[in-house]
């Protein structure tokens, strides 16, 4: 049995060419996996900050009864990561529209117009800013009808 003196280590250049595609493929699937994560969380975040703005809005609608002189503030906090901060504010007075609604034009009847906003957020980390914390504006408004009283 005879070995050949001129060989030429092509199978472990071949080898270490494999080595450096498979370990580069797995650094990218490892970033991604990362970013994918990153995203996820970020997204939970705002849907948390979401559903906080939606509770702010059904606390306010709760709430009643709204002041028709100045704005009314109410400030929920949720859990040590989310907080909502809620507006009443009244808008405008306008007559009934005819006699065909309620009872009617001229009758001592209004409709009370206000506008509730919430603003919630949901922090990463409470305390400290992060480019991860999340935000949500709601805004409903609605109206009541009821008698020529500036309280309802």
């Amino acid at each position: 049995m005879k070995i050949s003196k001129n060989q030429q280590g092509a199978v472990l250049v071949v080898g270490l060419m494999l080595l450096v595609i498979i370990t580069i493929l797995a650094i990218s699937g490892m970033n991604t996996a990362t970013t994918e994560l990153a995203m996820a969380r970020n997204d939970q975040n705002y849907e948390n900050a979401f559903q906080a703005a939606e509770a702010g809005l059904e606390q306010a609608l709760a709430q009643g009864p709204y002041n028709t002189v100045g704005n009314n503030e109410i400030t929920l906090i949720i859990s040590d990561h989310e907080s909502v901060s809620t507006s009443v504010l009244f808008e405008d007075t306008t007559l009934v529209p005819d006699k065909a609604f309620s009872l009617g034009a001229g009758s001592g009847i209004a409709a009370y117009h206000f506008l509730v906003t919430a603003r919630a957020e949901s922090r990463r980390a409470p305390g400290s800013t992060t480019d991860r914390d999340s935000t949500a504006v709601h805004t409903q408004a609605f109206y009541i009808v009821g008698p020529g009283s500036p309280t309802l």
